[in-house]
């Protein structure tokens, strides 16, 4: 929902509106459509672009960058605002007048919210409440059933929606007021992994596309579970491939290892390989930019089938904390020197081997180190 800034066309000067024109953004739509839609906002459409930001106090063109950044479409000055847009406006206006919020940030902070809600509104649609109206008796159609179900739903998922975004919004501000140093807020260095299943364009021609939609949403569905579940953040998915970050590369080498197992035990999943690295990264709206990205990109592309391949600043943190020794070597040193004062061997939970140096392409000279588990930890 995007506007002309201008604010002309289907209103004068003094904010009169012509009602034909300002109606015909309804021409020919579904009733249906309208009905769910009043519904679901809750208000009829009472408000063109140019009223609406009129009543919020709020400028025409900071209106349209606020419409523009959450991702609604253009309907130049058709009547299909509500007082909720209006309220909406307000809030965002409101946040920067008070000093709380830079213009730039409230166009970031509404970029960010549209983004992430487009494409959960998208997947409830598609994958949710398709399922959920299917004409339960022969005779009924879609659209019998679909109002409703709707009206059940939308105040348990509003709610429900609300009680996550606290939850995740809880665990982000803990590890921010974490950091020690204020420029790690959004430059800090993290663990940062890609997980790629192997030859999933050869998969594409050869799978019909129901089949090839369930095997992306189940290694999506395994990748989110367990990256979750061992403390990692989930930062993106591109259907054959998961990004994710963990702030200790510990934690990352074992949700890298977990999926390779994981996709060993399932027969119908292709092989996985993961490209690991650890450094500083720059974070913008949920997501994750860098050399140290870039690298783990990398690192997975030449990773062999079934493995994982770590950077040397990856396999330097683990030899740091502990989780590694820096060889075989080392380690049946320490245990033989902990079995003399009669003390327990360290418990090193990864072995690293290095590998052939090789040239990576805007990197430069690289030398992965290949990550192996040396005994599995208790669940």
């Amino acid at each position: 929902m995007t506007v002309d800034d201008t604010g002309s066309g289907t209103e004068d000067a003094d904010g009169r509106v012509d009602p034909d024109a300002a109606d015909s953004g309804e021409d020919g739509e579904d009733p249906l459509a309208l009905r769910l839609e009043q519904l679901i906002l809750g208000a009829e459409r009472r408000y063109t672009p140019f009223q609406a930001a009129r009543s919020a106090g709020v400028s025409m063109e900071l209106a349209s960058r606020f419409w523009r950044a959450m991702g609604f479409a253009d309907i130049g000055q058709a009547k299909a605002l509500t007082e909720a847009d209006v309220l909406a406006l307000r809030r965002l206006a409101g946040l920067v007048e008070a000093g709380l919020l830079s213009e730039a940030m409230a166009v970031q902070v509404a970029r960010s919210t549209g983004q992430t809600t487009a494409r959960l509104a998208e997947w409830q649609i598609d994958s949710f409440l398709e399922g959920l109206t299917e004409p339960p008796e022969p005779g009924m159609t879609r659209t019998e059933v679909t109002y409703p179900i709707v009206e059940l739903l939308l105040p348990e998922l509003e709610e429900f929606l609300v009680y996550v975004w606290r939850r995740q919004l809880a665990a982000s501000a803990g590890r921010v007021v974490q950091v020690a140093d204020d420029e790690e807020m959004v430059d800090r260095r993290l663990a940062v992994g890609f997980a790629d299943l192997v030859g999933f364009t050869r998969l594409t021609r050869r799978m019909e596309e129901e089949e090839l939609g369930e095997l992306v949403e189940a290694f999506e569905t395994t990748a989110a579970d367990l990256v979750a579940a061992r403390g990692g953040r989930l930062i993106k998915t591109l259907g054959d491939e998961v990004l994710y970050a963990a702030d200790d590369a510990g934690t990352a080498a074992d949700i890298a290892l977990r999926l390779v197992e994981t996709m060993e035990n399932d027969e119908t999943m292709p092989e996985l390989r993961v490209g690991m690295a650890f450094g500083t990264v720059t974070t913008r709206m949920g997501d994750v930019f860098g050399t140290t990205v870039n690298l783990a990109s990398r690192l997975t592309s030449i990773a062999p089938r079934d493995a994982v391949l770590v950077d040397s600043a990856f396999a330097e943190e683990l030899i740091r904390t502990g989780d590694s020794p820096a060889s075989e070597a080392e380690a049946a040193e320490a245990a033989a020197a902990a079995e003399k004062e009669g003390e327990e061997p360290p418990a090193y939970r990864f072995a690293l081997q290095p590998t052939w140096q090789r040239p990576v392409r805007g990197l430069g000279v690289v030398e992965p180190w290949l990550l192996t588990r040396r005994a599995d930890p208790a669940q």
